[in-house]
């Protein structure tokens, strides 16, 4: 099998000759753009021989007047294909695809509503202070707050179809949201999950297999018990959140699990060459042979060898399933 022909086998519900790997980082400031992205993102996937081939989003959505109270909200913009930060980053993900030689898996990274609605304010307040800030205004006065959403998520869509006509099979949304404190069950309810639901059924009209990313600490997962008829893969911070990979599968029934491993602690990045071959072997012969693909909580480090990867890429690939 070629790793795309393995990655569509687990998402069909089919045995595959080996258990596919996907993993992620993101690039240093002078790497994740332009040409130097492309070359970046090349070499990555060339010397982890991963199967899945995810191009990373660093394009996002600007800051476009001081929001200080909910009713500047209104400054943001409604957004399309053409919008400059929206274009530039499918024609970076064609300028890779272009370029890429390989048999994989080809993944667009999407985030989602609450990523994408802190962006504009997160150079002017931080990521905490941005977190903070839009649920304080979402609560002092939601409608101007949540007709920006509206705009965003619907910006989102349309990135979700130039993705695909830029190439890409599947998308991975970057869900946020569902930590303990920022928003309540309620609110998470009436304000992110409706925005969820749309981009994430607007992928699979694309035409896109959907990879859900869960990620942060203190998760209350229920939230996203739902999720599951939205979505074919479904990848969360087993360590961070924490939600072993048994509870995912009842929490998500019938869904292919990616991850397994922490992705910025413990055997991954300290673990010596056998004791992280023994872990994938392990998590390999538990999960699979259907339904699974060996990948991390969330991003690796910028800094880890890429032969960390291929190690696991080489394990997987020895295990007859």
């Amino acid at each position: 099998m070629t790793k795309r022909q393995r990655v569509l086998a687990v998402l069909h519900g089919e045995k595959p000759d080996h258990i596919p790997v996907g993993f992620s980082l993101h690039f240093p400031a002078d790497q994740n753009a332009g040409e130097a992205g492309v070359r970046a993102h090349l070499e990555f996937f060339r010397e982890t021989d991963a199967d899945l081939v995810k191009i990373m989003n660093e394009n996002l959505v600007p800051a476009q007047g001081m929001i200080s109270g909910p009713d500047d909200w209104s400054c943001i913009a409604p957004i399309n294909k053409e919008t400059p930060f929206i274009k530039k980053q499918l024609d970076f993900t064609k300028n890779i695809l272009d370029q890429y030689d390989g048999d994989g898996y080809p993944l667009g990274t999407l985030h989602g509503i609450t990523a994408s609605s802190i962006h504009p304010i997160e150079q002017a307040y931080g990521y905490e202070g941005s977190r903070t800030l839009l649920v304080e205004h979402l609560r002092e006065n939601e409608t101007p707050v949540l007709d920006a959403m509206k705009r965003i998520a619907e910006g989102m869509c349309q990135l979700a179809w130039g993705y695909r006509e830029a190439g890409v099979d599947g998308i991975y949304y970057a869900a946020l949201g569902g930590e303990s404190r920022w928003f309540t069950d309620e609110e998470f309810a009436r304000w992110i999950e409706p925005f969820d639901r749309l981009i994430l059924s607007e992928i699979r009209k694309a035409g896109c297999d959907v990879f859900l990313h869960i990620c942060k600490e203190q998760l209350q997962m229920e939230r996203y018990r739902g999720y599951g008829e939205l979505c074919d893969v479904v990848n969360w911070g087993v360590y961070e959140a924490p939600l072993s990979m048994e509870e995912g599968q009842k929490l998500f029934p019938g869904k292919l699990l990616m991850g397994g491993l922490p992705n910025r602690s413990g055997v991954m990045t300290d673990g010596s060459k056998e004791q992280l071959v023994g872990e994938a072997q392990r998590l390999i012969r538990q999960f699979g042979p259907t339904r699974f693909i060996l990948g991390a909580d969330c991003t690796l480090p910028t800094e880890l060898p890429y032969e960390r990867v291929r190690w696991l890429a080489e394990a997987a690939r020895g295990i007859e399933l």
